[in-house]
């Protein structure tokens, strides 16, 4: 017995019309996230930031030398040091909302054309740079616009790897007016279509569960017509918003836990960026207290990579030294258990772990995340299983058969 042609071609018309939804609303995930992303006041935008960031770093990093490898080890504490040295930052905001205030008009319109000519000559080591603007509310929206227009014209057009961050996000409206702002500003500036992008700044339990009961998160991406590149957690603001008193606002309370797992959920194989948010404890003050400010720091990456989060805002330059730190630390670590199992799949080995395609579709991840940090280098990938080259690794993250 065997179903009509016409029900099976009526099957298969419809899934196929799924498999392209699906596609079209799940393209895969985006490489090359950067592992922070470093906050500096609009008011401060220097071409000299990244370097003056480095060497703060490095001072306090040859400080508390001894504590650095007690944490992860010095193999890992000198490739640290190297990375402060020649390039301490990877994503780069200069910010017009809450770390610059309200300035009036004047003022403001000079910062956001000076810090234009900056993100236009920063170095190439920092991948990706911009400006988080003020939020699309009823009394800043005519004061964000106006900054990002100036931010352009400082910089002559949009600087390579260019990215706008949209504060106080609470509606899907706000989405549909982000894009509406760039489509407008590319037309009266005669800039490339789609060539401004946007991150999301979600700080607002509204953003996470709406008054209907919805998530509105994944309906934010979708609404963003491909120009959303990150979601960005807001740490004090979503904390205060629920109530917790401030003496146990982190990115650890459960609060925090629910909304980036929502984040995750919702940008999973969109192509769409998670980064964690921030910790306000910096490291200055006494030795103890220095010293328990790494300690915390290097700790929380490493929870948030652990719970993959991989990138988080770094607000001062010493927490360039436990971002690194911890990073390093942890892929080089998942280098370890990842690079023998991607080994074995290739050579078709058994073993305590059988893995299957999207195993090792998600192990080849893990290692190309280390590569492309700067945590370990191809020649360790190999050393440990040989045909594990960047090459194969990219088709096993593609989930396509390795060509041997």
């Amino acid at each position: 017995m065997t179903l009509p042609p016409e029900t099976l071609n009526g099957i298969e018309s419809r899934l196929q019309a799924v498999d392209s939804e699906l596609a079209r609303l799940y393209p895969g995930d985006r490489p090359g996230q950067p592992i922070h992303t470093a906050y500096v006041s609009g008011a401060d935008a220097s071409v000299d930031t990244p370097r003056e960031w480095g060497s703060a770093a490095l001072e306090l990093a040859e400080k508390q030398r001894e504590l650095l490898v007690a944490l992860a080890g010095e193999d890992v504490v000198a490739r640290v040091f190297e990375t402060l040295r020649e390039r301490p930052i990877q994503d780069l905001r200069f910010d017009f909302e809450d770390g610059y205030g309200t300035r009036g008009d004047e003022i403001e319109d000079a910062a956001a054309l000076n810090a234009g000519a900056v993100l236009k000559a920063l170095p190439a080591e920092v991948r990706s740079r911009g400006i988080r603007t003020k939020g699309l509310t009823t009394l800043e929206w005519a004061r964000a616009i106006r900054t990002l227009e100036k931010v352009l014209e400082g910089a002559g057009g949009v600087p390579e790897g260019f990215v706008f961050t949209v504060p106080k996000i609470r509606h899907l409206e706000q989405a549909d007016l982000t894009v509406r702002v760039c489509e407008a500003i590319e037309a009266a500036h005669g800039l490339p279509a789609g060539s401004l992008r946007f991150e999301l700044q979600i700080e607002s339990p509204q953003a996470i569960i709406a008054a209907d009961g919805s998530s509105p998160v994944s309906q934010l991406i979708q609404r963003s017509a491909g120009r959303c590149t990150g979601l960005h957690y807001g740490t004090y603001d979503y904390s205060a918003a629920l109530g917790i008193a401030p003496k146990f606002q982190s990115l650890e309370h459960p609060v925090a836990d629910h909304a980036k797992a929502v984040m995750q959920a919702a940008a999973a194989t969109t192509g769409v960026w998670v980064c964690d948010g921030s910790t306000q404890v910096l490291p200055i003050g006494t030795d103890e207290e220095v010293r328990a400010a790494v300690s915390r720091h290097f700790r929380l990456v490493t929870r948030s990579l652990e719970r993959g989060y991989y990138q988080g805002w770094d607000m001062g330059a010493g927490h360039l030294v436990t971002r690194w730190l911890a990073t390093f630390a942890f892929f080089r670590e998942g280098l370890g258990v990842a690079a023998p199992r991607i080994g074995r799949y290739l050579d078709r080995q058994g073993g305590a772990v059988m893995d299957e395609p999207a195993t090792a579709q998600a192990l080849a991840t893990v290692v190309l995340r280390g590569l492309e940090c700067g945590a370990f280098d191809p020649a360790d990938v190999t050393a440990i299983a040989p045909k594990a080259t960047v090459d194969v690794l990219h088709q096993l993250r593609e989930r396509k058969i390795p060509a041997l």
